[in-house]
């Protein structure tokens, strides 16, 4: 089996100089059959079932208060404070222009792409162009004085004027965003920072990138709403069976208990990487001594989280290489493959890797990214 694709292509680092990056290590574990069979088991999550519970409201969903951009900064993943407060800038400048938060999470993305969150002045023959700030502005394009370039503050005003004029922005993968402002020599590669970009508005704003925005509040994602984090729902349906649950050891994924031809919604922006029948044949439905998954697809997504979506009812409606949008449908909820009958097994794995070693639970990390699975909730 060849390497996964890279949803990234040759970055700057903060000294201009071009990096070439790795080739993601080949997959090599097969894929494991996948057990979906017998009686479905109902485990109770409790609220951890529902888009609007106790837990996803602690996590936070963001809030009214503008953040400070004064005071001390933790370091966040691999950026000092000097850059978290650079990216704190940034997030206050949304604010103040009422841009929803998912403007936040493609700026700190690019700002990260382009600058390491760095506010560079002329690095002489390292530079770029006549490339300055935060967002490697050039002068001689229009986005402004040198002198105005490197005060963040106008030049993430810039970044969003012409973000907010890009069409359908919001439901744009970040990648393309971030694109249509920047016109970079390398378009795919803001896609690999939108992860740590999440992260950073999440802590600096109280978990705004879980949110959507409602009339003008902040609110916790509902099903069929994309929160700013970029991640939906993949459908609006209860868990019937957990992760690697005494019962089944094995079940690597949870089992949504959709019906059939129910449309399937990718959870976030990426590329498919499988679209396939896993064994025999699909075009029926399975049973418990049904090996396989079925109709089925996995998507690579920002910072090589793989999803995975089995028992399709029919051939997926995405191929291999094709670039999806969160919240497209790709294909439709069945029973094929080892399945006692309908439902969507889902599955979230780590590092590229899509065998059974590089699966987690998908409750907690879908809960973390503001598009908890579970049943619709009336309320949201």
């Amino acid at each position: 089996m060849s390497g996964l694709p890279l949803l990234s292509t040759p970055l700057r680092d903060k000294g201009r100089r071009f990096l070439r990056p790795g080739v993601i290590a080949a997959v090599t574990a097969t894929l494991a059959l996948l057990c979906c069979g017998g009686a479905v088991t109902a485990v109770i999550f409790g609220d951890l079932t529902t888009n609007n519970s106790p837990l996803t409201n602690a996590l936070g969903c963001g809030s009214t208060k503008t953040i400070s951009i004064t005071g001390q900064f933790p370091r966040i993943g691999p950026y000092g404070e000097d850059k978290i407060r650079n990216a704190a800038v940034i997030i206050r400048t949304g604010q103040q222009l009422k841009v929803p938060p998912r403007g936040w999470v493609i700026a700190v993305a690019t700002a990260m792409q382009e600058s390491s969150l760095t506010n560079h002045g002329d690095l002489g023959d390292r530079n770029d162009h006549d490339s300055l700030g935060l967002f490697q502005q050039r002068p001689s394009q229009g986005w402004g004085t040198p002198e105005q370039i490197m005060d963040p503050v106008y030049s993430s005003t810039k970044f969003y004027n012409k973000l907010l004029k890009v069409r359908n922005w919001e439901s744009l993968p970040l990648t393309v965003a971030a694109q249509r402002v920047q016109i970079s020599a390398y378009p795919n590669a803001y896609a690999k920072h939108e992860p740590t970009a999440t992260r950073i508005v999440n802590e600096l704003a109280d978990g705004a990138a879980r949110a959507v925005v409602v009339g003008s509040q902040l609110k916790c994602a509902g099903f069929g709403q994309i929160a700013a984090s970029g991640w939906t729902a993949p459908v609006s349906a209860g868990v019937w069976s957990g992760f690697r649950t005494r019962e089944r050891p094995s079940h690597n994924g949870v089992d949504l208990g959709a019906s059939r031809n129910t449309p399937i919604r990718a959870a976030s922006a990426g590329v498919v990487i499988v679209s396939k029948c896993d064994v025999g044949n699909c075009n029926r439905d399975g049973s418990p001594s049904t090996p396989g998954c079925g109709w089925f697809v996995d998507i690579l997504h920002a910072g090589q989280v793989i999803t995975r979506y089995c028992h399709m009812v029919s051939r997926p409606l995405v191929h291999v290489g094709e670039r999806v949008g969160a919240g497209q449908v790709i294909g439709y909820v069945g029973t094929s493959g080892h399945s006692s009958g309908p439902h969507l097994h889902f599955q979230v794995h780590l590092d590229g890797d899509r065998s059974n070693r590089g699966a987690i639970d998908p409750v907690p990390f879908m809960i973390g990214k503001g598009a908890a699975l579970g049943k619709e909730n009336d309320s949201a």
